[in-house]
This record gives structure tokens, sequence and C-alpha cells, in this order.
């Protein structure tokens, strides 16, 4: 009975919930997915066979491969100095840097979307901008094309790019690159031997995000490119609305699956040392090989010295013209990446207040015709109140489960806790539309589709994994002698926690709130899934919009849409940083309490 009760007090328990939702929702029917893809109970590869021998398969998986390859190497491209200027810049430049990068992060995926519909159409602000000009006779073809494709992706995209190297590249010392110089070292040349390899576990983390995001993109291809610019998650998508031959659709999902998990395994396995003890022992074994060569480096290297020594001792001396060019040259690029992140969500806002019966930008005349046929349309209203609805149902269901699966996996063995929280986390891990595809089989089966209680299900799994994330953050420098100190004067479990641990890890239980509530409100892929024809969310009614006729009223929604991470950023300003305690006892305190 003893060991019943033990076994019973073991905070493993406390993600029974979260695990419960995720097997049920996502688990299972992902298992299912995968025997049906290999034929069970027969277990054969025929429906792969089958896939590969289509050459518009073949050619389907390598246009996805190649965009989402594509849009990920011009996110680093852009992401990797972006960040590295942001973290070089002063503290409070560095807070508005980072806010400016989180706005478009927090924005609607479907009013960043239409805002490049406005601005790359034929009567759009570029077009129309190099028509008075005279640069062009006719309206260029912007959109509907790759190049539409590939604005739009790393648009959404960049700011996932971003965050992860800034966070990474803050905890680099820098004193190592001071280090580098004051032994002569050029500064390209203590950027490349010491600050770029330390900065590479976030450049992984950032290309594993972006990569496997892009690669079950759905709605950005499909709004912004042509015929020639499908891709696998459309064709999955489009196979489950039409034929929905559920062979051809899992086997599809778990090609997409497959390319994700070889990516994972290559480089989200290890992030940080081994990878250098690899790199190390590579070039101790290439060195042996040819001797030699080291030798002779070597001996350069030595006469190479004096040479160094002077340059560097006139160095200190000469003026800094060019460093000044260097910062002026990052400053400009700095404010071009926040004019792409920021420009298209301010034109759409500008000419959301048009006059005219179509958008126009300038605007001839200042009007809320747009705001108030929002307001008074019935669809629009009822499919926003429909979101809100959800999202706080989402918001509730998803921050009490995540926040006790949080408790649970601070209390566990380090192994098991990154077992237990990849699992939690898989869902908005991999593909999305491989999740839609697993989640719309498990509404089916409990008969929930078409219903708010099925979407408010299928929003959970990814809002959970937020939660996690965050509460688990505010956890981890949670101080757990507070609550020992607690039961000592004889308190109970759920009064330690409601008086001693609530107040302390709060503001993270709201900003993982926050982030579920943002996560469902936005959602529109899986919710098109599972939706049926009887619920409609402020996203998918702006999708419809967005597909099969461009409303001008689309502009008004998301220059209200675009006004919300303003919001969502304040609260997370109060919530986060407001409500810390103003007081928090140090270890000497602790000791002598």
């Amino acid at each position: 009975m003893t060991r019943f009760r033990k076994l019973g007090q073991m905070p493993i328990w406390l993600t029974v919930p979260a695990f419960g939702i995720l097997l049920i929702v996502f688990g299972i029917p992902i298992l299912r997915l995968l025997l049906t893809s290999l034929n069970a109970p027969a277990l054969s590869v025929a429906n792969y066979h089958a896939f590969f021998g289509q050459a518009a398969n073949i050619r389907l998986l390598v246009q996805t491969v190649e965009i989402s390859v594509v849009a990920t190497a011009i996110c680093v491209i852009i992401g990797y100095p972006t960040a590295y200027l942001i973290v070089a810049a002063s503290k409070r430049l560095r807070m508005v840097l980072l806010v400016l990068v989180l706005i478009p992060y927090l924005t609607s995926l479907l009013a960043r979307t239409y805002a490049w519909i406005v601005i790359l159409g034929d009567n759009g602000l570029v077009n129309k901008l190099l028509l008075d000009i005279g640069l062009i006779s006719s309206p260029l073809q912007l959109l509907y094309n790759r190049f539409s494709v590939y604005v739009g992706m790393v648009h959404v995209m960049l700011p996932l790019m971003i965050l992860p190297l800034v966070s990474v590249m803050l905890g680099i010392d820098k004193s190592l690159m001071a280090a580098a110089r004051s032994m002569g070292a050029r500064p390209f040349a203590a950027f490349w031997r010491v600050f770029f390899p330390l900065s590479l576990p976030g450049v992984r983390s950032g290309v594993l995000l972006v990569f496997i995001l892009c690669l079950g993109f759905y709605i950005t291809p499909a709004a912004l490119g042509g015929l020639g610019d499908a891709m696998l998650s459309t064709f999955i998508a489009a196979q489950v609305k039409s034929t929905f031959n559920i062979k051809l659709i899992a086997t599809s999902a778990f090609v997409l699956l497959a390319i994700a998990g070889i990516l994972l395994f290559m480089l989200g396995l290890d992030l940080s040392s081994r990878h250098h003890r690899a790199a190390k022992k590579e070039r101790t074994s290439w060195q042996r090989r040819v001797p030699s060569f080291g030798t002779l480096a070597r001996y350069l290297n030595e006469l190479a010295a004096p040479y160094r020594a002077k340059r560097w001792t006139a160095e200190l001396f000469q003026a800094r013209d060019e460093i000044y060019l260097t910062k002026q040259i990052g400053a400009a690029f700095v404010v071009l990446v926040m004019s792409f992140l920021l420009f298209p969500g301010a034109i759409v806002m500008i000419m959301s207040f048009s006059a005219g019966a179509y958008l126009e930008f300038p605007p001839s005349g200042f009007s809320l015709q747009w705001y108030r046929s929002f307001f008074g349309d019935a669809s629009w209203t009822g499919a926003a109140w429909t979101s809100i609805q959800i999202g706080i149902a989402v918001t509730i269901l998803s921050t009490i489960v995540g926040t006790l699966a949080a408790l649970g996996l601070s209390r566990t063995s380090p192994g098991l806790r990154s077992v237990l929280t990849m699992a939690i986390l898989t869902p908005i891990t991999i593909p999305l539309i491989v999740v839609g595809i697993a989640v719309f089989l498990a509404l089916v089966n409990l008969g929930l589709i078409g219903s708010k209680s099925g979407i408010v299900l299928a929003h959970s799994i990814g809002a959970i994994g937020y939660v996690v994330v965050i509460v688990s953050a505010t956890l981890a420098n949670f101080d757990r002698r507070l609550e020992q100190a607690a039961k000592s004067m004889r308190a109970g479990p759920v009064p330690t926690f409601r008086r001693v641990t609530l107040p302390l890890i709060l503001p993270g239980i709201l900003g993982g709130a926050v982030f579920a509530f943002i996560h469902s409100f936005d959602e529109v892929v899986i919710t098109s899934l599972v939706s049926g024809f009887s619920i409609r969310t402020l996203p998918l009614k702006m999708w419809e919009n967005i597909r099969h006729a461009i409303d001008p009223t689309i502009a008004a929604v998301s220059s209200l849409l675009m006004l919300l991470p303003v919001l969502w950023i304040i609260a997370i300003y109060f919530m986060w940083w407001r409500a810390r305690p103003k007081h928090v006892p140090t270890a000497a305190t602790a000791d002598i309490g």
C-alpha cells in the first residue's frame, strides 16, 4: 500500500491529462495513418511504391523540398546578420528591435498573406508605383508565381529564424571576441573563428524550425502561388476535401514526415559539444593524413608573426572611418529588414481607410466604410465571435493542462523530462498538414467533425505545447527551497502550491495563456479540415474571401488583426515583467529563514 501511495504522489502523474489529450487527438491517429500507409495488417510498402511510381508525385515532392530549402536559405542569409546586429545594439535599442520582430510574428498569418496580395497584385502598390514613374508600360506579373511564394514565406518565417539566433547569440561571451582581437585577429577573422562556431546551435535551431514548418505550408503557397507552385501539403488538403483516398493521404503525409525526421536526425540530435568534438577529430585526422601542409602552415605563420604584430599596433591608432562606415551599413540593413517585416501591414492599414469602391494607395479620401462593412455584417462578426469563443475555451483547457504538465516535467529526471517534452511538442514541430490529417481522423472517430468541441480539442494539442514551453522556462528559474520551507512549516501540497508556487510562476502561466489564445485565434489549416460546413471562424472566413472574392472588407479585418500584436505585447509585458515579485530572497536570506 505504501508503494502505491508513493507512486500516486510522483510528479509524472501531473502530465497524464496532457498526454491523454495528445494520445487521443494525435498519437493514436498518427499511428493509424502509419499502419494505413503500410497496408496493415499485411504490412507492405506498396503504397510508397505507388506514390513514387507517379512522376507527378515526385515532381510535387521535389518542388516542396526545393521551395522549403530556398525559403530557409533566404531566412538564414537575412536572419543571421539581423540577429547579430540586434545583439550588438545597446540594451534599449535591442529591446525595441525585438519588439519590432515580435509584432509580425504575433500578427495573423492570413493578414500578412493578404498584405502581399494587395502589394504585389496587378493594381497593387509596386505596379502602380512603377507605372507612375514610367519604368514599365504594363503591370508586371508579381503575384501567383514562385517569386511571390518566396516573398510571402520568408516574410512569415523570418521572425522564427531571428529569435532563436538572438537567444543563442546573447549567451556568447563577448570577451572571447575581444581576446581574439587582442591577439591580432582582424574583425572578420575573429568573428569567423570565434563567434560563428558558438552561434551554430542557433543556426541549426532556426533552420530546423523554419524548414519543417515550410514543408507543411499550405495557406501562403495556395494564396500567393500559381498552379505550378503547389506543394505536397496543398495536394494532401485537396485529397481530403475531394476523393479522400486515405491510403494516398497517409502515404503522402508520412513522406513529408520522413523528410522532417531525416533533418531532425541530422541536425536536431546534437546541437553543441559533440559537433565541435567531431569537427576537431575530423581536422585532426586530416592533418595526420597531410602532415606536410600543417608543417608548412606553422612555418608561414611564424614568418608572418612580426608583420601581424606591426599591423595590430598600427591599427590601434588609425582612424575609425572604416568602423563608422560598417556601423552605418549595419544600421541600414536592419532598417531594411524591419521595413520588410512591418511595411506590408502598414500599407494595408492605410488602404483600409480608402473612400473609393476598391482599395488604393494612397487613398483618394478618408472613410470608415470597410470597418462599417465588417461590424455591420453578421457573417463577419459571427465568425469573429466564434473565434473568440473557441480561443477562450482553448486557452482555459491548454493553460490548466499545460501548467500541470510543466510542473510534472520540472520534477522528473532530466533524461525522462527531455523525452516527454519532445513528445508534448511534437504537434508544433512536425509539418502542420500532417497534424491536421491525424486530428481529422481522430475527430471523425469521436463524431466531433464540424463542432466547436472538436475544434477546441484540435487547437489544444498545439496550444498545450506553447504553455509547457513558457511555464517550463519560468520554472527553470524557480527556487524549490521556497516550497521546502513552506512544507517544513507543515503546509500541505495544495496550500504550498497556492500560496508559494503559483504567485511566483503566475507571469509564465499568463504568458502561456496569451500564446495559447493567439495560436487558436489564428489557426486556419487544421480548422479548415475539421470545421465541416457549419463552423466558420474568422480565419476561415478570411481564407474563403481571399480565395474566391477579394472583398475590401478584408483590409479592415486585417488592420484590426495587425493591431492585436501590440495588445499582446503590452499584455505580456505587464504579465511577465510587472508581475515579478518585488523582492526575491537570496540564498543567504533563504538560509537564514
